[in-house]
């Protein structure tokens, strides 16, 4: 009768590992109990759009009014490098595509393939611009919350990492790199990375026009 009982023991030891396999998984580290080179403290991207809807010609394009009446608004906005600017035409006219490429051209933005979905319908005659704007921060930072340092378990302080992740949050000028990162050249160019050898090969060396003749006799008294 031995052996039902140690079956029975098996069965709920199992079980209660079972059990605390969630419980482990769901008890994310926190600042006081990272015990890990990883900072808990990471920053946080967040996107904001602003529209601003433009009257189009009957034939497309934008009128020197409007132009002027967008670029105004763009300049409200402050817009400048990472803001990403895109049309919402519902007749996807090429004409006022170009004229709104135009006005974001002076301020060294390029027009987007796509515009993200906004709310509100776009009346008739009318066009949206959508500016997105992304901002990178890190939360809970700066922490000095904790007065003393002693970590008996061996874990990080509470503002561990948050002057390195600020710092990368503000001098990234694209915070969307923070995300998915830079999209680099599909291709390399070999012949544009060897012209520095190359010129360095072609150079004669300095000594094969033999050494120059200088006289001692000549000048002075």
């Amino acid at each position: 009768m031995r052996l039902p009982r140690i079956q029975g023991s098996v069965r709920v030891l199992l079980l209660a590992g079972v059990l605390c396999l969630p419980l482990s998984a769901c008890n994310a580290p926190s600042a006081d109990t990272n015990r890990g080179l990883e900072s808990v403290r990471q920053p946080v991207v967040q996107r904001t759009s602003f529209v601003f809807d433009v009257s189009t010609l009957p034939g497309g394009g934008l009128a020197v009014s409007e132009q002027r009446r967008l670029a105004g608004w763009l300049e409200a906005l402050d817009l400048g490098y990472g803001d990403r600017v895109s049309l919402d035409d519902p007749v996807d006219s090429d004409q006022t595509r170009t004229s709104v490429e135009q006005v974001a051209g002076r301020f060294g933005i390029l027009l987007a393939e796509v515009a993200p979905v906004t709310e509100g319908d776009i009346g008739a005659g009318t066009a949206r611009v959508v500016v997105s704007r992304t901002e990178a921060s890190v939360p809970g930072c700066p922490d000095w919350s904790q007065k003393v340092d002693n970590k008996l378990n061996n874990a990080t302080s509470p503002g561990y990492g948050c002057a390195v992740n600020s710092n990368m949050a503000v001098m990234v000028a694209n915070k969307e790199d923070l995300v998915h990162g830079a999209k680099g050249a599909s291709t390399t160019l070999v012949q544009s990375n060897a012209k520095a050898i190359k010129s360095y090969r072609d150079q004669p060396p300095t000594g094969a026009g033999g050494l120059k003749q200088v006289s001692s006799k000549s000048g002075g008294n």
